[in-house]
């Protein structure tokens, strides 16, 4: 994926305080106005290449949260925070880091378990891809998807939770000297953006299965056949997967002719490719996470 190169440029991030911190500032107020809108995308969770996307996203993201770290670092905000007898938006920001890296590794686990079973289920297809037995295996990757899904169902909710949290909660500002107000301002607002592109993730993985109760998949498969990419476009990578292989275990449990799983294992190893990059770009974010919170710290040290 395009989004590969970019997220290994963002795990070496330039140092530089040339810039002074209120043209640092402007750069992360601009940028944060656009990333508002990215994490809410229409259509992320079912469009095809909506990895991709979110991706670039997490991209993005974890590039403003450096960039918001060295004015954090600047000695313009400590000389600022020495001077500051009101502390409180501080101690916050370090709450609502404890509360995001929560979630954050709570995801990046679901990210995990959905790898290891892609790349499980891919090594079961080039065994025995045309041996009956597959359909245990691919038996096991549609409980474990049933299974993911409720875990990202309760993943949500406490994302929900956490959002209701930061629209709630508000701390007194008009004491606050101007330039920690925008610094204390941009961070709130990128943990907002965070949560929302988290949101985008879970919804992305769980991506929910067409499926009616009269001819179940049978019938789908008539009314939605897989081929063309305008069909296509209807699942995205992880729902393209669902569908082909519930379609591939209904052959191998009529026994319906030669079992080829060459279609699968190609839509297969686009995913495992998709979840690789989304990992590799969440794992930037989460370490990006962890050095705010770790400047944060730093600045109430005396």
């Amino acid at each position: 994926m395009a989004g590969s190169s970019a997220v290994h440029a963002v795990n070496v991030p330039v140092r530089s305080i040339s810039l002074p911190s209120r043209l640092q500032l402007n750069s992360i107020e601009a940028e944060l106005n656009e990333l508002k809108t990215f994490g809410v995308l229409p259509d992320l969770q079912t469009t095809r290449g909506g990895g991709e996307t979110i991706c670039a996203g997490f991209t993005r993201l974890a590039k403003l949260y450096n960039n918001i770290e060295l004015v954090i670092q600047s000695p313009h905000t400590h000389r600022a925070l020495h001077h500051q007898q009101n502390v409180k938006p501080v101690e916050e920001a370090l709450d609502d880091s404890v509360r995001l890296l929560d979630v954050c590794g709570t995801t990046r686990d679901l990210i995990t378990m959905m790898k290891a079973q892609v790349q499980d289920l891919q090594s079961a297809l080039r065994r025995r891809g045309q041996d009956s037995s597959i359909g245990n295996d691919i038996h096991a990757y549609i409980s474990f998807r049933k299974k993911l899904k409720r875990n990202i169902a309760k993943s949500l909710g406490v994302l929900k939770r956490l959002e209701c949290y930061n629209n709630n909660v508000a701390f007194p500002l008009f004491d606050l000297d101007c330039h920690l107000l925008r610094v204390v301002k941009s961070l709130k607002q990128s943990n907002t953006v965070a949560t929302s592109m988290f949101r985008s993730l879970l919804s992305f993985i769980s991506m929910p299965v067409m499926k009616t109760k009269a001819g179940g998949w049978s019938l789908i498969s008539k009314l939605i056949p897989v081929t063309g990419d305008r069909n296509q476009k209807l699942f995205n990578e992880v729902g393209i997967v669902d569908f082909t292989l519930y379609k591939l275990h209904r052959r191998v449990r009529k026994n319906d002719g030669k079992i080829d799983a060459r279609v699968e294992l190609r839509r297969l190893e686009t995913l495992s490719a998709t979840i690789e990059d989304l990992e590799q770009g969440f794992d930037c974010l989460f370490r990006c996470l962890i050095k705010i919170r770790v400047s944060l710290l730093n600045t109430l040290t005396p």
